[in-house]
């Protein structure tokens, strides 16, 4: 069985560790963060983000050829850059007073000075710029000081490189409701899913007892494995990688499936919510699933893949609140009660936060709860970001719009045809019936799906059995 790659290495010299040199603490500034899949992007457009609480603005940069991100934030009037555009010339256009700025971020030309003026060329003039890289069809940005971005390991799935062509790959993404750091602690929480996602990818039928184990931990993360593994040891060992601050995965390999990996990666956006993006790489024994994978449309998986994350989306928000009116990661021991070895993963996570002072929003408290109908938002959390599901749903509009028309025609020409078919009108009439009560049935269908990409399910499946 193939190894997952250590997380301990040591650093080589010239380079420098995730989270800064400071051996006490972890500064969760000086990381690279996955912002967006490049599919996702489009060029012709601005991409708005918030990383770590900064507003940033992300464009492609045609003269360069490469994906850029600025500061979201004219240095003229603080007018945000996302609402502005690319213009003619390849640059990024202030929409306030149409001050451009270069890849690099420097002011090639402020419109309101007179010719020959020099304003432009002051430091003053020009808006910070972010480091970017793209990785295994990821866009990262560095999020401290550009100068060490260099130095900085980006955190990428090495098994991915190694083996790039037995890979077959689902991607998603999602911004949540609730912290990064409760976002890894979730997903580090094998036991929770025959229960929370029961009916959905779990089963209440296949939970037993969970031993976890810590092989490996230092500052970078830890390593930890589960002997008896998932479905009560149907499927063999799962091994668990925590790299620190926001990536994780299980790595499982069986007979009957191959091999299989939970990939996330959790990036802060500001205190109470993070982006998901989520990561699924198969190597099957079988050629079919992969064909299967690959048929199924990226927007129609992503519909299943926002189910499984609401399942416990609405708990989780609330449950970190509770957590910080106990004292948060630092009181975790006294505000959590955990007996068994279930828990070890959780217990390390947070272990980690507080012996290397990793709290990325200190002094910070959560906003308020918000609404059921708010946690459950799909359009603006995902779909809206997504190319995939964003074109989908135009094109299901349009084609119910269709529909519409057509089973409106077939209704309302049945007394047209009885008057030209004579004799034979009853027949075409029952006909023309039918057609219209299925093209009836089409459109509701088709609403029902329309709604999915809007709304998540009020009542998740677990509750329904």
């Amino acid at each position: 069985m193939e190894t997952t790659a250590t997380i301990l290495e040591p650093i080589e010299a010239g380079e420098m560790p995730a989270g800064g040199t400071d051996s006490t603490r972890f500064d969760w500034t000086e990381v690279w963060y996955p912002v967006y899949y490049i599919q996702d992007l489009d060029k012709s457009k601005l991409a708005p983000f918030t990383l770590l609480g900064r507003d940033l603005v992300i464009w492609w940069d045609r003269i360069a050829s490469c994906w850029r991100v600025f500061e979201d934030r004219c240095p003229h009037r603080l007018a945000p850059l996302s609402e502005g555009r690319i213009a003619e010339d390849g640059l990024l256009e202030c929409p306030y007073h149409g001050w451009a700025f270069a890849g690099e971020g420097s002011c090639d030309r402020i419109p309101q000075q007179l010719e020959g003026g020099s304003a432009q060329t002051s430091q003053r003039a020009g808006v910070a710029s972010l480091p970017t890289t793209e990785r295994q069809g990821l866009l990262f940005v560095y999020a401290g000081q550009p100068e060490n971005a260099p130095k900085v390991k980006v955190p990428i799935l090495e098994l991915l490189e190694e083996f790039t062509d037995e890979w077959i790959c689902l991607n998603t993404f999602r911004d949540l409701p609730y912290d990064a750091l409760t976002l890894l602690e979730n997903v580090l929480d094998a036991s929770h899913v025959p229960f929370t996602h029961h009916r959905s990818v779990g089963n209440r039928a296949y939970a037993s007892p969970v031993e976890l184990e810590i092989t490996e931990s230092s500052r970078q993360g830890f390593k930890g494995m589960w002997e008896q593994g998932p479905r009560k040891g149907t499927l063999g060992r799962q091994d668990t990688t925590f790299i620190a601050p926001g990536l994780m995965w299980h790595d499982l390999t069986s007979k009957q499936f191959g091999r299989t990996l939970t990939v996330v990666y959790a990036t802060p956006i500001r205190k109470g919510e993070c982006r998901l993006f989520a990561r699924f790489p198969f190597k099957f024994s079988s050629k079919l699933p992969g064909l299967f994978i690959k048929l199924t449309p990226r927007w129609y998986s992503h519909i299943g893949q926002n189910g499984v994350l609401e399942d416990d989306q609405i708990f989780l928000h609330y449950q970190e609140r509770s957590l910080e009116e106990k004292g948060g990661s630092s009181n975790f021991a006294k505000a959590f009660y955990l007996p068994t070895k279930a828990d070890h993963f959780v217990f390390e996570l947070r272990q980690w936060v507080n012996q290397y002072n990793a709290n990325p929003f200190v002094d910070q408290t959560l906003p308020s709860r918000l609404p059921k109908e708010t946690l459950l938002d799909r359009y603006h959390s995902h779909t809206i970001k997504c190319k995939s599901c964003s074109t989908a749903l135009v094109r299901i509009r349009q084609i119910r719009l269709g529909v519409a028309l057509v089973g409106v025609l077939a209704w309302a020409i049945v007394p047209l045809l009885a008057l030209l078919f004579g004799k034979t009108a009853t027949a075409v009439a029952v006909v023309s019936t039918a057609l219209a009560l299925l093209l009836g049935a089409a459109w509701f269908g088709l609403g029902r799906l329309e709604q999915r990409f809007y709304q998540g399910r009020e009542i998740p499946p677990r509750n329904n059995s």
